[in-house]
């Protein structure tokens, strides 16, 4: 499809944008484009950003059950960009690269029960807008109340990332080791 809003160039910012966006950017200097897109509207990018920022790097989830919901819910969302981020996240979180290719798959035994209670919450979350009382009890096993509550907060955050990332065509960067998006029939 191709970007709809194209990201912004350092000569469109104002300062204080200019300023946020230094937060964002990657170790060589570059923006990514989600960010230097969504500096259109730098208050909701300062806002939304927060709260992304609230689930990512302080929330009270493991890092790698984390990120499960989050590639489950990009794949659900055929979300090519959220999945190539956060793929290289999700590596870093743990997740192997076989673990990576069985997440679009059908959940199944390759998965243990704790990892097919994440993956069914997004699902479940995705198609009904609930998480099922199966699927909560087992997941209530091992989590406090706060984690439940990032559960549905993470799927519900990234499902919004996704709308937005596919409706504007935000783009993927060429960064070495970025994942295409799988092809599963």
């Amino acid at each position: 499809m191709g970007h709809r809003i194209p990201p912004t160039t350092a000569a469109d910012r104002d300062e204080r944008t200019e300023e946020l966006l230094a937060a964002f950017r990657r170790e060589d200097g570059t923006d990514l484009n989600i960010f230097a897109t969504l500096a259109h509207h730098p208050r909701l990018l300062k806002r939304w950003s927060a709260f992304g920022g609230t689930l990512l790097f302080g929330g009270q989830l493991p890092a790698r059950d984390r990120e499960l919901l989050i590639l489950r819910t990009a794949w659900l969302c055929k979300a090519e960009y959220e999945w190539g981020q956060h793929v290289l996240i999700g590596r870093d979180a743990g997740i192997t690269d076989s673990e990576i290719e069985a997440i679009p798959k059908e959940i199944s035994g390759a998965w243990g029960p704790h990892e097919q209670a994440l993956l069914r919450a997004a699902d479940e979350l995705h198609e009904h807008s609930v998480i099922s009382d199966s699927t909560w009890e087992t997941l209530a096993a091992e989590y406090d109340y706060q984690q439940l509550i990032e559960v549905c907060m993470v799927v519900g955050q990234y499902h919004m990332v996704a709308f937005t990332l596919n409706s504007l065509g935000i783009e993927l960067e060429p960064i070495p080791g970025l994942a295409q998006f799988p092809k599963v029939p």
